[in-house]
């Protein structure tokens, strides 16, 4: 498996069927005397951020810091990771997990109003 190509940027689906966010990142754990292995699967706009700039993890933390609004990290154990496919499911139930929310909440007022996007009724239900 090519955990960059199959794993990052893949929609996580929990054991409901809930679209749970993307992959944002991947967890290394590096291990004495053994081969590294996954840790976790890593969501959220921190680390979306990170990838894309430090210089923008740096500011959005700031920005949070300001108003007083503090991210719980979305973290899905790989021994959670049931199936990688088109898309990652995890036997994880999504709206227990800190972070959904947001996801949610961007998915239905950030995402939805933008012609095309393909954000559908039934996703906004949910």
């Amino acid at each position: 498996m090519d955990l960059l190509l199959d794993v990052l940027d893949q929609q996580l689906i929990d054991k409901h069927g809930r679209k749970s966010g993307k992959v944002d990142g991947i967890a290394i754990e590096l291990r004495e005397g053994k081969p590294p292995r996954v840790a976790y699967l890593d969501m959220g706009t921190d680390v979306l951020a990170r990838r894309l700039s430090p210089r923008l993890e740096r500011w959005l933390q700031r920005w949070r810091a300001r108003i007083g609004r503090e991210v719980v990290p979305f973290q899905v154990p790989w021994s959670k990771v049931k199936k990688v496919h088109l898309t990652v499911d995890a036997d994880i139930d999504a709206v227990k997990e800190p972070g959904y929310h947001i996801e949610r909440w961007l998915a239905e007022h950030v995402i939805g109003p933008i012609p095309g996007s393909q954000i559908s009724h039934e996703d906004k239900q949910r």
